[in-house]
Protein backbone atom coordinates (compact mmCIF):
# COMPACT_ATOMS: atom_id res chain seq x y z
CA UNK A 1 0.00 0.00 0.00
CA UNK A 2 1.42 3.24 -0.88
CA UNK A 3 0.02 6.00 1.21
CA UNK A 4 -0.64 9.48 -0.24
CA UNK A 5 -0.58 13.27 1.33
CA UNK A 6 -4.01 13.79 2.24
CA UNK A 7 -4.49 10.32 3.62
CA UNK A 8 -5.30 9.83 7.29
CA UNK A 9 -2.16 7.77 8.67
CA UNK A 10 -2.61 4.10 9.64
CA UNK A 11 -3.04 3.79 13.58
CA UNK A 12 -0.99 1.21 15.66
CA UNK A 13 0.55 0.62 18.63
CA UNK A 14 4.12 -0.12 19.50
CA UNK A 15 6.85 -0.72 22.37
CA UNK A 16 9.20 2.35 22.67
CA UNK A 17 12.50 1.18 24.53
CA UNK A 18 11.65 1.44 28.04
CA UNK A 19 8.43 -1.34 26.96
CA UNK A 20 5.70 1.48 27.15
CA UNK A 21 2.85 1.16 24.86
CA UNK A 22 2.79 4.07 22.21
CA UNK A 23 -0.11 4.58 19.61
CA UNK A 24 0.12 7.22 16.99
CA UNK A 25 -3.82 8.41 17.60
CA UNK A 26 -2.92 9.40 21.31
CA UNK A 27 -1.39 12.36 19.43
CA UNK A 28 -3.98 13.11 17.13
CA UNK A 29 -5.79 16.71 18.49
CA UNK A 30 -2.26 17.14 20.47
CA UNK A 31 0.84 17.42 18.36
CA UNK A 32 1.95 16.69 14.92
CA UNK A 33 4.26 13.42 14.69
CA UNK A 34 7.07 12.32 11.97
CA UNK A 35 7.95 8.68 11.90
CA UNK A 36 11.09 8.15 10.92
CA UNK A 37 11.53 4.38 9.89
CA UNK A 38 15.34 2.80 9.63
CA UNK A 39 16.25 -0.48 8.60
CA UNK A 40 18.49 -1.39 11.93
CA UNK A 41 19.73 -0.01 15.46
CA UNK A 42 23.56 0.20 15.44
CA UNK A 43 23.84 0.23 11.46
CA UNK A 44 26.34 2.94 10.69
CA UNK A 45 23.65 4.98 8.21
CA UNK A 46 21.09 4.23 10.43
CA UNK A 47 22.72 5.73 13.88
CA UNK A 48 24.45 8.05 12.28
CA UNK A 49 20.92 9.31 11.19
CA UNK A 50 19.37 9.52 14.46
CA UNK A 51 22.32 11.16 15.87
CA UNK A 52 22.42 13.57 13.40
CA UNK A 53 18.29 13.78 14.29
CA UNK A 54 19.43 13.98 17.88
CA UNK A 55 22.09 17.01 17.90
CA UNK A 56 18.98 18.74 15.91
CA UNK A 57 16.10 18.02 17.53
CA UNK A 58 15.25 21.98 18.18
CA UNK A 59 13.92 21.73 14.42
CA UNK A 60 11.25 18.88 15.51
CA UNK A 61 10.63 20.67 18.87
CA UNK A 62 10.16 24.26 17.29
CA UNK A 63 7.47 22.58 15.12
CA UNK A 64 5.89 20.81 18.62
CA UNK A 65 6.41 17.79 16.47
CA UNK A 66 6.38 14.03 18.41
CA UNK A 67 9.16 12.13 16.61
CA UNK A 68 9.29 8.24 16.53
CA UNK A 69 12.01 6.51 15.60
CA UNK A 70 11.03 3.06 14.18
CA UNK A 71 12.97 -0.70 13.39
CA UNK A 72 11.99 -4.16 13.18
CA UNK A 73 14.36 -4.58 16.22
CA UNK A 74 13.08 -5.83 19.16
CA UNK A 75 12.50 -3.41 22.23
CA UNK A 76 15.08 -4.99 23.95
CA UNK A 77 17.81 -3.65 21.51
CA UNK A 78 15.79 -0.24 21.44
CA UNK A 79 16.88 0.66 24.94
CA UNK A 80 20.22 -0.52 25.07
CA UNK A 81 20.37 1.42 21.08
CA UNK A 82 18.62 4.56 22.25
CA UNK A 83 20.78 4.72 25.76
CA UNK A 84 24.11 3.90 23.97
CA UNK A 85 23.01 6.88 21.91
CA UNK A 86 21.56 9.43 23.93
CA UNK A 87 18.50 9.71 22.09
CA UNK A 88 15.34 11.66 23.97
CA UNK A 89 12.52 10.21 21.38
CA UNK A 90 11.04 7.32 21.24
CA UNK A 91 12.81 4.46 19.21
CA UNK A 92 9.70 2.05 18.89
CA UNK A 93 10.17 -1.71 18.14
CA UNK A 94 8.27 -3.28 14.96
CA UNK A 95 9.20 -6.53 15.88
CA UNK A 96 6.27 -8.80 16.20
CA UNK A 97 4.33 -8.93 14.00
CA UNK A 98 7.53 -8.79 12.35
CA UNK A 99 7.54 -5.13 10.41
CA UNK A 100 4.00 -5.07 10.58
CA UNK A 101 3.42 -1.32 10.16
CA UNK A 102 6.36 -0.74 8.16
CA UNK A 103 3.78 -2.81 6.12
CA UNK A 104 1.25 -0.46 6.39
CA UNK A 105 2.74 1.81 5.62
CA UNK A 106 4.33 0.58 2.14
CA UNK A 107 8.14 0.59 3.32
CA UNK A 108 9.02 -2.76 4.12
CA UNK A 109 11.83 -4.73 1.94
CA UNK A 110 10.06 -8.11 2.32
CA UNK A 111 13.48 -9.91 0.79
CA UNK A 112 15.85 -7.90 3.40
CA UNK A 113 13.15 -8.33 6.34
CA UNK A 114 13.66 -4.49 7.40
CA UNK A 115 11.62 -1.30 6.85
CA UNK A 116 13.15 1.45 3.99
CA UNK A 117 14.32 4.36 5.22
CA UNK A 118 11.41 6.53 5.09
CA UNK A 119 9.68 10.03 6.60
CA UNK A 120 5.99 10.56 7.41
CA UNK A 121 4.81 13.76 8.65
CA UNK A 122 1.87 13.68 10.21
CA UNK A 123 -0.01 16.55 11.04
CA UNK A 124 -2.26 17.27 14.31
CA UNK A 125 -5.32 15.83 12.43
CA UNK A 126 -3.64 12.03 11.98
CA UNK A 127 -3.23 13.23 7.76
CA UNK A 128 -0.16 12.89 6.28
CA UNK A 129 1.42 16.23 5.13
CA UNK A 130 4.77 14.74 3.62
CA UNK A 131 6.62 11.76 2.89
CA UNK A 132 9.77 11.00 1.44
CA UNK A 133 11.80 7.64 1.01
CA UNK A 134 15.55 7.43 0.00
CA UNK A 135 16.94 4.96 -1.86
CA UNK A 136 18.78 1.71 0.04
CA UNK A 137 22.34 2.63 1.35
CA UNK A 138 21.42 6.29 1.04
CA UNK A 139 21.04 8.77 4.01
CA UNK A 140 18.45 11.40 4.41
CA UNK A 141 19.23 15.27 4.71
CA UNK A 142 18.58 17.43 7.31
CA UNK A 143 17.33 19.66 4.59
CA UNK A 144 14.63 17.16 3.57
CA UNK A 145 13.39 17.27 6.78
CA UNK A 146 12.99 20.59 7.22
CA UNK A 147 11.19 20.63 3.92
CA UNK A 148 8.97 18.36 5.09
CA UNK A 149 8.58 19.98 8.54
CA UNK A 150 7.68 23.42 6.89
CA UNK A 151 4.13 21.58 5.58
CA UNK A 152 3.03 21.42 8.74
CA UNK A 153 2.84 25.40 8.88
CA UNK A 154 1.55 25.51 5.02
Amino acid sequence: MSLLIGDLAPDFSLPNQFGETVTLSQFRGVKPVVLVFYPLSFSGICTGELCEIRDNFARFESNDAELLAISVDSKFVQKVFAEHEGYKFSVLADFWPHGQVAKDYGVFLEEHGISNRATFVIDKDGVLVSKFVTAPGQARSLDEYDRALATLNA
